[in-house]
């Protein structure tokens, strides 16, 4: 057969290829329909669905919602002094979303701006604390003037930086008030965790938190309520114009008792000595002065501490950080025999004719061991207690506190606030120590013995109390049995603070006079501990002076302070009040290892009544 002539058509099925070909434009539609499908119903979810969702992210890029931090409360002195003040400062941050790469960016920062280590380290510990999107994190505070200038001439290098100009804590007396007014610090990790939605929402746009003193007993007044503004902004971040504005209330100023010359009077008397000294209204319970020595500059806390600034306050021997006013318990020593002897008057243990023998020394029919007079040879045949207050008689308030209990001694000393906490408007006071029959069961698993009562007569053994205790104590007696909780604050903004009555103690009139009558003797009369506090003195004044050992003494020993290490010198303390005849100012001072009250501690109390009761004209300016 001959193939050639044939046409190659001839052999081609034309049907089939009809079908195939049907087939392929079916299934072409077929795809070319299910991907539409598939862009209708992204357009769809694009368009409706998610369409507020992408409008609000679009606004993102261009519209944001930033918090206007509020400004902080002012804080001022009794007479209107400023304490603690607001101050503006510069300070270069960086916002991570836009700065790219930020170890290059840190790295160029630094050729124009000082950045040291710590200031890189604080930053990343900064970045991963929670935050929101966009928030500028500090890289650096407190700008010089020089630093702000090379920066803006080159900010256009710098994406995501910028400089923010904030209000930043100061305090114009530095160390004079710094443990009581506290400080504001940095918010840490630890702060931030603990917050709750609200609390986060209060402190967007503010870095700083009350963290001692004042500051932190009354942050959430101080802090105040944060404002925002919507602002529009270009693709790199720079604010274009704000489109509205809620504005931040600014915290409450707080007005204190404390008077800025009585305060600076205490720390000259001081004169570098470790100690402390508290001075309160008698009629109202404001402190008039607080100090606890040595101090520290609180400014170096607020925009963070540098570690050889923390080391050398925290490992100082002096302790400049520890607030002794409210921290430091000390042995009262004989400055609580007003409070004994009022104790042994209203329980009838002892009357005004009770007389005693004071050999030097005092001793228990059981026991063995002489408990000894401060006075070698003793204070006479027929001590009564005006003469026991006066001289400071150890062993009349041995024979009284041995026949009088423990019991009574410890339920008459709490109504003047002995053992338990002031509750003074500052966090982290301590309680002191006044001993009873349950608390040396509780904490020592022993029973009392009489031995431990001689003790408490004179303000040893397991006795202990605060500077302010002491305070509150002397404002006690001064006002005849009315006990008032002690108070910085004055007013908070216009609203005065409200006074606080703990507790009356009723004791007959006339114990009252002769207990204070006998603390005037101790001031004015020759035979007293504190005549040179009271001489030449243009008004009558009423104290006890107090000496506190620190370390035990053998019996068999005497105490010699030329052989013991300086810090080993017994405690040296006072308590006061003045004018007798209407109170108005009481205070406790202790100076540590001053030996003796009424030579360490009693003339700085003198100083401080010279002061707050001088005419004004004659005042220290």
């Amino acid at each position: 057969m001959n193939w050639a002539g044939k046409d190659f058509h001839e052999f081609k099925d034309h049907h089939q290829e009809a079908r195939v070909f049907g087939y392929r434009v079916a299934l072409a539609f077929l795809l070319v329909l299910v991907m539409f499908g598939l862009l209708v119903a992204r357009y769809y979810k694009l368009q409706v669905v998610d369409h507020q969702d992408y409008v609000t992210r679009s606004d993102n890029n261009r519209i944001q919602l930033r918090p206007i931090p509020p400004n902080r409360g002012l804080i001022y002195d009794n007479h209107g002094e400023l304490l603690a003040d607001n101050r503006p400062s510069f300070t270069l941050s960086v916002v991570k979303e836009r700065a790219g790469d930020l170890e290059k960016t840190i790295a160029q920062l630094s050729e124009l701006v000082s950045i040291d280590e710590r200031d890189v380290e604080n930053f990343y510990k900064r970045l991963h604390q929670r935050r929101r999107p966009f928030e500028a994190v500090p890289l650096r505070y407190r700008l010089s003037e020089e630093e702000i200038s090379r920066f803006s001439v080159n900010e256009f290098q710098f994406e995501g930086v910028e400089i923010e100009a904030q209000l930043m804590r100061y305090y114009p007396q530095a160390a004079l008030f710094a443990h009581t007014l506290g400080y504001v610090g940095r918010i840490n990790e630890h702060e931030l965790s603990s917050f709750d939605e609200d609390t986060y929402r209060r402190y967007s746009g503010t870095h700083s938190i009350g963290k001692i003193g004042l500051e932190k007993f009354y942050e959430s007044i101080l802090l105040g309520e944060v404002g925002s503004e919507n602002i529009e902004t270009n693709a790199h971040g720079r604010v274009l114009r704000t489109l509205n504005t809620r504005d931040p209330e600014p915290g409450a100023d707080l007005h204190l008792f404390l008077d800025v010359r009585l305060q600076q009077v205490a720390v000259k008397e001081l004169d570098g000595r470790r100690g402390a000294v508290v001075a309160i209204d008698v009629n109202t319970g404001g402190v008039l002065a607080m100090v606890s020595a040595p101090s520290y500059d609180p400014n170096l806390f607020v925009s963070g501490i540098s570690y050889a600034d923390y080391r050398a306050l925290n490992e100082s021997r002096d302790l400049p950080l520890f607030n002794r006013a409210i921290q430091g318990q000390y042995p009262p020593g004989s400055t609580i025999k007003p409070v004994l002897g009022l104790a042994g008057l209203a329980n009838g243990v002892v009357n005004f004719q009770t007389r005693i023998s004071d050999p030097g020394y005092y001793q228990l029919e059981t026991d063995e061991r002489f408990y000894r007079d401060w006075k070698k040879g003793g204070h006479g045949t027929r001590v009564n207690l005006r003469q026991a207050l006066m001289e400071s008689c150890d062993v009349y308030f041995y024979d009284m506190a041995f026949r009088m209990g423990v019991d009574r001694m410890h339920a008459f000393g709490i109504q003047f606030g002995l053992g338990s906490k002031t509750a003074i408007d500052i966090p982290s006071e301590r309680s002191g120590i006044w001993p009873s029959r349950e608390w040396k069961r509780k904490t020592r698993g022993m029973h009392w013995f009489p031995g431990d009562s001689i003790n408490v007569s004179i303000g040893q053994g397991d006795v202990l109390t605060t500077p302010l205790q002491l305070a509150v104590m002397t404002a006690t007696i001064a006002s005849r049995g009315r006990h008032l909780a002690p108070r910085l604050v004055r007013s908070i903004g216009d609203t005065e603070t409200e006074l606080q009555v703990v507790d009356e103690v009723q004791v007959n009139d006339i114990y009252w006079d002769y207990v204070i009558s006998a603390m005037e003797g101790t001031v004015h009369d020759p035979r007293g501990t504190a005549y040179r506090v009271g001489r030449g003195a243009k008004y009558r004044s009423a104290g006890k002076t107090g000496t506190a050992q620190v370390v035990g003494i053998a019996q068999d020993a005497e105490y010699d302070s030329d052989t013991m290490d300086e810090r080993h010198w017994d405690h040296a303390l006072y308590i006061g009040f003045a004018p007798v005849e209407n109170p108005q100012i009481a205070l406790a001072v202790i100076v540590e290892n001053g030996e003796h009250g009424g030579s360490a501690a009693g003339p700085i109390a003198r100083k401080m009544f010279d002061e707050y009761l001088a005419p004004p004209s004659e005042a220290v300016q």
